[in-house]
């Protein structure tokens, strides 16, 4: 028969908390598959809609030949010069681009889950400085011009919405889809008339441009100068990639960014030949969902064993205190409410808002602690003040969610308090005395039944 009883009952809290991890762990692996489904509902659409987005160029593809000499030997050694002729094609950013825009933002369902999908409409202009020569190395001589195109990449050509023309030097052309070597991915390009080589060519363009997206939408900021000007009803944008807008003004009502970025901030050229990329950095404007239910469901999950612990420890310190012993069943039981409230949340997320979902959670999980602990402490004040306490880590635990920044240090102060209660509650007792036989244990439990039952 085990005589020291504190020993036990630490041994078995410490056993109980561990055996409570598994639900834990089946929740957590609930969250994820939930989450993955959802990120498969937002890949389905992505393929019947469109996806990400992200706009680069425009661009001039100048294609020509280019005549070679080269001097080789004959059979009988003498030397004669051969001229071959090759294609290759010039690639051009814009001298200057600008772009003025609006981003509405709509939901898709299917099922329980739904994804956020962008509406840009706006205007694309610029102009494009073409060198003498195309700014080629070459003798003049030695080309020949062939074609010339204008060319837009887009991540997703789907997402096209419109049929945009081009005002180029306001001339009117319209656009084809796919892109033109060098260039590569999908987008659409405009057949142009071949730039003469003996001079300098300033072109002018305009054209309207409708592009649906999930998500985000990100400009590659091609030309010398690139200006984004982007105005949306979505209150809760994402600045990202590798250049943050230099201003924007954020509040209920939407968003209002502006970007400017130069060749020089981005340190590369504006040209390229046969393929050399001009440039990869992006800016990028990301239409999140304030209130990822599943992100706050795994953080939350992840204090779960330490709510567990906690709610042990008070339960352990109630013990020692008023002597009354808490059979282990007891101790699983509730802490299996514990653990259920993890699975209400997530359950609950799914179909109203989080907010809803976790006071729910909380008010029905504490409500069946409160009641339970009613008739194990035979007496409503201990259930009580239990049920308060829970309620009070139900709250600082929804402050920690909402909080992320200063979730580490609220779970520090937590812990801190908790452990703060624990001294100054345990300061006086006498340790040693909490040796006695089961026999004492349970003379002492019968004393407060029959004590309960005379008041």
């Amino acid at each position: 028969m085990l005589r020291n009883l504190l020993f036990t009952k630490t041994l078995m809290i410490v056993l109980l908390s561990l055996l409570l991890l598994i639900p834990l762990s089946m929740i957590q692996s609930k969250i994820t598959e939930r989450q993955a489904l959802q990120q498969g509902v937002q890949q389905e659409i992505a393929r019947s809609a469109s996806g990400p987005q992200t706009l680069s160029g425009p661009y001039l593809v100048l294609r020509y030949k280019l005549l070679q000499r080269h001097t080789v030997k004959d059979a009988t050694g003498l030397e004669k010069t051969v001229t071959n002729s090759i294609t290759k094609e010039r690639l051009i950013a814009a001298h200057e681009l600008i772009i003025d825009a609006n981003a509405d933002v709509e939901s898709r369902k299917r099922g329980i889950y739904q994804v956020r999908l962008f509406n840009f409409t706006g205007t694309v202009k610029g102009s494009f400085d073409v060198a003498e020569g195309y700014g080629a190395d070459s003798a003049l001589a030695d080309m020949t011009p062939v074609a010339a195109y204008f060319v837009l990449t887009v991540s997703d050509a789907r997402g096209i919405r419109n049929a945009p023309q081009l005002t180029l030097n306001k001339r009117q052309f319209n656009f084809a889809p796919g892109v033109v070597r060098p260039l590569s991915g999908n987008g659409i390009h405009a057949a142009l008339e071949p730039l003469s080589l003996d001079s300098a060519h300033k072109l002018s363009f305009e054209f309207p441009l409708e592009l649906q997206g999930m998500s985000t939408f990100a400009v590659t900021p091609s030309g010398d100068k690139t200006e984004l000007k982007l105005n949306s009803s979505w209150p809760h944008p994402s600045f990202g990639g590798s250049y943050l807008p230099r201003s924007s003004q954020i509040n209920a009502d939407g968003f209002r960014a502006q970007w400017l970025v130069t060749n020089l901030a981005r340190n590369s050229g504006s040209q390229g030949e046969n393929g050399d990329k001009i440039i990869t950095d992006c800016f990028s404007i990301n239409f999140i969902d304030p209130v990822n239910i599943y992100l706050l469901s795994e953080r939350a999950v992840k204090y779960g064993l330490l709510f567990i612990v906690l709610l042990f420890a008070g339960f352990f310190m109630f013990e020692m205190v008023r002597h009354l012993r808490i059979h282990p069943m007891q101790y699983l039981l509730v802490g299996m409410a514990q653990a259920m409230f993890f699975l209400l949340i997530i359950s609950l997320s799914e179909h109203i808002p989080f907010l809803s979902a976790y006071a729910i959670s909380a008010t029905a999980c504490t409500a069946l602690i409160g009641i339970y602990l009613a008739g194990v402490l035979h007496s409503y004040k201990p259930a009580i003040a239990f049920s308060s306490a829970i309620a009070l880590l139900y709250a600082v635990l929804y402050g920690v969610l909402q909080s992320e920044d200063n979730a580490l240090l609220m779970g520090t102060t937590v812990l801190f308090s908790a452990l703060a209660a624990t001294m100054l509650v345990s300061r006086k007792l006498d340790w040693y005395s909490f040796t006695g036989s089961e026999e004492e244990a349970q003379a002492n439990l019968e004393e407060q039944v029959l004590e309960g039952k005379s008041k």
